[in-house]
């Protein structure tokens, strides 16, 4: 049975979609079959991987608005065992063309359910907003990772996100867990870094991986080559912090 992780917070360049890509390619690494859903009109999780959304014929677009077949919609990438869904820009449109269909919150999950099965973990790469897409995507999903950029507003809004993930608990799934918060742009040299951390940890307690991602240049320049840090530079420090958590999930969902 395979897992639904969302990524998600409604603040945007917390690392929301490097995270959903090179933890994807981690998780290949450590032979998992992995699927990314790219449900963020910017699509930069799709064109990060490798895929020209230009020649795209179908999209997550087509699979909740035009009840395409999803199977239709998995592209390969170049990372072994690491599929995507990609992206379109008329994803902007998508939540007031779904306004009037019926249970309109449950659109993904209802897309998704005949290839869950067929992947160990299947990441939704959410838009910075809390949308009928990104409620879509929490209602498809068996658990939620937060990341929380190491800076002075990292805690602003993340009690909206956690209201948001109440309400959809009690109305829409129930079994929606929190995996857990990340802290992404992490430099240990910074007091700040330090307080955002002992802040999060003090709030969050076991919630918050053991694993974070620090500030790294490789992370920042390998999506322009269309490809996960971990072919980009396999022994730089993103690398090293993605396949870290990769393993704290992989270890903390086989207990």
């Amino acid at each position: 049975m395979g897992k639904i992780i969302a990524l998600a917070n409604q603040k945007g360049g917390v690392g929301k979609t490097t995270t959903a890509i090179n933890l994807a390619a981690s998780l290949a690494t450590y032979e998992k079959k992995v699927l990314v859903i790219d449900a963020d009109p910017q699509a930069n999780a799709s064109s990060g991987l490798g895929i020209d959304i230009r020649e795209i014929e179908c999209s997550i677009y087509e699979c909740l608005i035009n009840k395409a077949a999803i199977t239709d919609g998995i592209h390969h990438t170049c990372v072994e065992g690491l599929d995507i869904i990609p992206s379109h820009i008329d994803l902007v449109g998508a939540e007031i063309e779904m306004l009037d269909m019926p249970n309109r919150e449950k659109i993904m999950r209802e897309a998704l359910a005949p290839i869950k099965d067929k992947y160990d973990y299947i990441l939704i790469d959410c838009s910075p907003s809390l949308g009928l897409i990104t409620v879509n995507s929490l209602t498809a999903a068996d658990s939620v990772i937060i990341p929380v950029q190491c800076e002075y507003f990292a805690l602003e809004g993340i009690s909206k996100l956690l209201n948001t993930i109440k309400i959809i608990k009690s109305n829409l799934n129930p079994s929606l867990d929190i995996e857990g918060f990340l802290l992404t742009m992490f430099n240990s040299r910074l007091r700040l870094s330090n307080q955002v951390y002992n802040e999060v940890k003090k709030h969050f307690r076991e919630l918050v991986f053991n694993t974070v991602i620090q500030r790294n240049i490789r992370l920042g320049e390998a999506p322009s080559m269309g490809i996960p840090v971990i072919m980009y530079d396999a022994d730089s420090t993103g690398a090293k912090n993605y396949l870290a958590l990769a393993q704290e999930i992989i270890n903390r969902n086989n207990e």
